[in-house]
């Protein structure tokens, strides 16, 4: 079982940055690919980063790309996600989550294929 949890999120203006973390307890995410979506009430959750086990591969959402970075910290068992330039429609819960990964430079959007999430965090950003 792996645990994580979520934090870093908050109420900001727009143009500024927040940096999410998400702690791992249980296990060591070294043998998972992780990601980051985020969800709005209504609306389906959607993917937004991801990172291979290796951490030599990401892949981002087109809305986030060049604004978002995310990046591991093994030796921590920790994964992050730099947010900056945020935007209004970035307001949304945030949750990270694990994928069991064989592949070491693998990432995935497929939400069903993730099989450990947090909690989330709350993200809102006024304009």
């Amino acid at each position: 079982q792996v645990q994580l949890v979520e934090s870093g999120g908050g109420l900001v203006q727009a143009g500024d940055s927040l940096r999410l973390s998400c702690a791992a307890s249980g296990r060591t995410l070294s043998s998972y690919a992780m990601g980051w979506f985020r969800q709005d009430p209504g609306k389906e959750r959607e993917f937004v980063a991801a990172i291979s086990r290796s951490g030599g591969n990401t892949d981002y959402a087109d809305s986030v790309k060049g604004r978002f970075t995310i990046s591991r910290d093994t030796a921590k068992n920790t994964v992050f996600l730099q947010m900056n330039d945020l935007k209004p429609e970035d307001t949304a819960v945030y949750y990270c989550a694990a994928s069991p990964a064989i592949m070491y430079s693998s990432t995935t959007r497929i939400t069903d294929r993730y099989n450990y999430w947090g909690q989330g965090t709350q993200v809102t950003v006024s304009s």
